[in-house]
């Protein structure tokens, strides 16, 4: 059924031609349900996109519902900044009790701004502070995020094109299986390290994600991660696990990298982290990394009290 122009005129008339998605359904949604999203017409749709992934638990959970509705009857503080509120404490509690402590993680919990690019920024700026160095490396076909940091570890050429500007201080390395098992895993990458005449400036990160999902899902081997672990650690270069789209047990587990039994320096949550579709991040990180000086990190929307509660 074609959309008609009347439906679409506005969409037209106002929003960018940057945005995407609803090119590829041209429908007006009007209300969604668990799986299902319904346009105004009536017509359902069984919904595989899920937020990106930020909707593991569907649209409007109803249990999620319920504890959101019933903090905002009761006007429970919905923009707070960095401020200390029952619901940050209630997340926080949980956060450690459910997630933390069963997989004896000690890491710190920081709010970097409601976006996974939020954390991943973040997660670059500490990783700079903390080793005193710039570079980063990052894996052929990786994707984390949008914003000027995210985009030079990030190896899309059309989105990296649309940042304008350089985009420097990032080193692509070769992701698991990139060249089809005819090259030593990181053989490359540690003979760069090793050689000074190789021109690689030594890395303060590397950052990775076990599952690449906008580069086409691309799994990492266990046993490839668990090397990387290794030499991050002999080179004094830090880990970042990036889990913003494979975390929240997308891969089974809690966080993906459970089952290669590595534990990251520093690793970025966010899409389902709130449950609800709301947004929300986490930058985690070991507590000896906690080295930021009062807001030297800060938004507006870094304490998404609503997400709190869903999440």
């Amino acid at each position: 059924m074609a959309i008609t122009e009347a439906e679409t005129s506005v969409f037209d008339a106002l929003e960018s031609q940057v945005r995407s998605y609803c090119r590829g359904w041209p429908r007006v949604f009007e209300y969604a349900r668990g799986s299902y999203l319904y346009d105004e017409d009536g017509h359902v749709y069984l919904d595989f996109f899920a937020g990106a992934g930020a909707l593991n638990y569907g649209h409007n959970n109803p249990v999620l519902k319920r504890a959101l509705l019933d903090y905002l009857e009761r006007d429970g503080v919905t923009h707070g900044l960095d401020m200390s509120t029952t619901a940050k404490r209630a997340f926080l509690e949980t956060f450690r009790d459910v997630v933390l402590r069963p997989r004896g993680l000690d890491h710190k919990v920081m709010f970097p701004g409601p976006t996974g690019t939020n954390a991943v920024e973040a997660a670059l700026k500490l990783a700079r502070k903390v080793k005193g160095r710039e570079s980063i490396v990052s894996f052929t076909n990786a994707f984390h995020g949008m914003s000027l940091g995210s985009l030079a570890v990030t190896g899309n050429a059309f989105k990296r094109a649309g940042a304008g500007v350089p985009l420097v201080h990032g080193t692509p390395m070769p992701f698991d299986r990139y060249l089809d098992g005819k090259v030593e895993d990181f053989l490359w990458f540690e003979r760069l390290l090793e050689d000074s005449g190789s021109g690689l400036n030594r890395p303060a990160a590397v950052i990775v994600e076990t599952v690449q999902g906008e580069g086409g899902i691309n799994v990492a081997r266990a046993e490839w991660l668990r090397a990387l672990a290794d030499l991050c650690k002999r080179q004094d270069m830090l880990l970042i696990v990036d889990d913003i789209q494979m975390g929240c047990g997308r891969t089974g587990a809690f966080f993906s990298f459970e089952e290669a039994g590595i534990t990251p320096d520093i690793i970025t949550v966010s899409k389902s982290i709130s449950g609800y579709g709301m947004p929300m991040a986490l930058t985690l990180f070991r507590p000896e990394l906690d080295v930021w000086e009062p807001g030297e990190h800060n938004g507006t929307f870094r304490g998404n009290n609503p997400a709190f509660v869903t999440a």
